[in-house]
């Protein structure tokens, strides 16, 4: 067999599992701001803007899941995806992650109507998670599944909020860590599955391998344009020696 036919067969399982994986080294834990999160380098009102700005990317986890189940035909894929919905929306009197990082929110000094008003949202924020909802409307189930996997490397960083955030942010009341250890069992679950799909679905050539790559990258730069936005949004920047300036909103009152 020559190099060329080789370089276009697919990988093995194994071997396309650990090449997603390795997309990890471009999530946005490794964002400058984030790292300041890490470091506990954060102002409260640094932290507070990124608490009510991840809001907005919170309540369109459901709206991109059911945008998925639309399209899927599969009613046993179906049945186990539509967990997701109810693990953030909540069901009964169980309360779901939206209501948890509302929550959150007030556990680091915002009000509930600052949170779900969205007033606080920046509109590299707006523009990046709504992205990403469109891509999923759009796009076959199997890619919208695919695009999901930065979950992958999610787990870490819940608990490293909830082992660090007590010592370096000690005025976050710790009922607000509810939606970290929440997301701790089901971002694993949610692992299974997706990766499950995808590997099943993307492994028939090497071309559907890569694209599902591309995919991830997508949502990694969807998730880092949002760290982009939030740091621009709460840290003193200056452009040329000036202050950046910050776009006014004009609010026309009825």
């Amino acid at each position: 067999m020559n190099a060329v036919t080789q370089a276009q067969l697919p990988w093995t399982r194994e071997e396309f599992e650990a090449k997603l994986r390795e997309k990890g080294q471009g999530y946005h834990i490794y964002h400058p701001f984030h790292v300041m999160m890490y470091e506990g380098k954060l102002t409260k009102e640094q932290l507070q803007c990124w608490v009510a700005n991840r809001f907005y990317y919170q309540i369109a986890i459901p709206m991109k899941d059911a945008a998925i189940l639309s399209n899927c035909p599969d009613k046993e894929v179906r049945k186990q995806w539509i967990v997701r919905i109810t693990d953030h929306d909540g069901v009964d009197d169980q309360i779901g992650g939206i209501e948890a990082w509302i929550k959150l929110g007030e556990a680091v000094g915002l009000t509930r109507e600052q949170v779900t008003s969205l007033e606080l949202v920046s509109p590299g924020v707006r523009f990046a998670v709504d992205a990403y909802i469109n891509f999923a409307k759009q796009r076959s189930w199997q890619e919208s599944v695919c695009s999901s996997l930065t979950e992958l490397f999610a787990p870490h960083i819940h608990q490293q909020r909830i082992s660090s955030w007590p010592s370096m942010y000690p005025w976050v009341k710790e009922e607000g860590l509810m939606y970290f250890k929440k997301r701790l069992t089901e971002a694993r679950r949610d692992v299974e599955q997706g990766l499950g799909v995808t590997l099943d679905y993307f492994s028939t050539s090497r071309e559907m391998q890569l694209k599902a790559l591309d995919i991830l990258q997508f949502k990694l730069n969807v998730l880092w344009v949002i760290a982009d936005s939030i740091m621009l949004a709460s840290t003193e920047i200056k452009t040329e020696g000036r202050d950046y300036l910050r776009q006014p909103v004009i609010k026309i009152q009825d």
